[in-house]
């Protein structure tokens, strides 16, 4: 019986490492050219490490949006998935904020 927890509990500490929650960004879209394809432009402050002044440094991820419902502008969050092309491994979540038409 020993031994049957002990296994248990080691079971469930894997299964709890396996069902991490994926990471999360948000940001703008700045493209949605491609088919089901979006480009969002995230944007972070970090402090210089030498000087102290907060600087501005940004990433620019491709992500799945299936139903190609962004527009450019739309602040968007998307979260990490498996690789589904050589650089879009992050999908669409939700849309935050729809871009004003002009």
């Amino acid at each position: 019986m020993a031994e049957s927890a002990a296994e248990a509990q080691t079971g469930q500490d894997t299964v709890a490492a396996d069902q991490r929650m994926p990471r999360t960004a948000s940001g703008t879209v700045v493209s949605n050219r491609m088919d089901k394809t979006i480009t969002v432009l995230v944007e972070r402050r970090v402090q210089h490490p030498v000087y102290g002044k907060i600087i501005r440094r940004s990433s620019k991820l491709h992500a799945h949006d299936e139903n190609n419902d962004c527009n450019v502008g739309d602040t968007v969050t998307v979260e990490e998935c498996r690789p589904l092309s050589k650089t879009k491994t992050w999908m669409l979540k939700s849309i935050d904020e729809r871009a004003r038409e002009v």
